[in-house]
């Protein structure tokens, strides 16, 4: 894990409601690193890993055999809408494509269900950005993250 006094080039704007007065913040190295792999990634990840909703914990998990690779956070907003929290890929399995093909994922999931997304990760928002087919299941009210 990286000191928090590592410089970090990304920067997010925030809505106020997610805790920021001054509607900035910065990203910890660690969510720079998987913004970096979600601008870089290739295509297809590096292996073959399952991806798991667990709605009791609001986890979609990505698990490779019996162990837990990465996840993505989120909180259920009424019948609809899913608050994207923040995407996590342990160090070993990082620069591998594992957070992009996760956030691809986990969005398929939202759209077959028919529901929208809020995002207050900055690594979802830049995947979105990236991949504007997705932009759709960004809720028009409660965008979450302005910039990724």
């Amino acid at each position: 894990m990286t000191g928090p006094a590592e410089p970090t080039r990304h920067a997010v704007e925030y809505p106020d409601e997610a805790g920021h007065p001054d509607e900035k913040g910065t990203v910890s190295q660690e969510r720079a690193v998987l913004i970096d792999e979600v601008l870089d990634a290739p295509h297809a990840p590096a292996f073959d890993f399952a991806v798991v909703n667990d709605e009791k914990t609001g986890i979609y998990d990505a698990i490779v055999g019996d162990r837990e690779v990465g996840g993505l956070t989120y909180n259920v907003a009424g019948d609809d809408r899913l608050v994207l929290l923040a995407a996590l890929v342990y160090p070993e399995f990082r620069k591998q494509g594992i957070a992009t093909e996760l956030i691809r994922r986990v969005l398929d999931d939202v759209r077959a269900q028919g529901k929208t997304v809020t995002i207050l990760c900055p690594i979802v928002r830049t995947f979105i950005e990236r991949n504007p087919e997705y932009a759709d299941l960004v809720d028009p009210e409660h965008p979450g993250v302005t910039k990724g």
